[in-house]
């Protein structure tokens, strides 16, 4: 049995400047579930620091949504792989 995958779109609330600034526009993850995104983003981008507080998710993001001028030119990795797909670097 094959786990389905899903894409995530998270935006954090920016309390005392505690969100680091390559995640002013929010970060795209691929995962099995929402748990796992969250878990994905613990890990990989927040490295084990507190994960700023979530402001807004949106699952199954279209990403043909996303800031054209920004965010999908700069999607290096598929969204359709298990991962941070936005911002480059995880």
């Amino acid at each position: 049995m094959t786990l389905a995958l899903t894409r995530f779109w998270f935006e954090f609330e920016s309390i005392n400047n505690d969100t680091p600034y390559y995640l002013a526009l929010g970060c795209g993850v691929t995962a099995y579930s929402y748990e796992d995104a969250v878990h994905l983003l613990d890990k990989l981008v927040f490295e084990g620091r507190p994960i700023s507080k979530i402001k807004k998710h949106i699952e199954n993001i279209d990403i043909s949504t996303l800031d054209a001028d920004h965010i999908l030119p700069n999607m290096v990795r598929p969204p359709n792989l298990r991962g941070i797909w936005y911002p480059q670097g995880f």
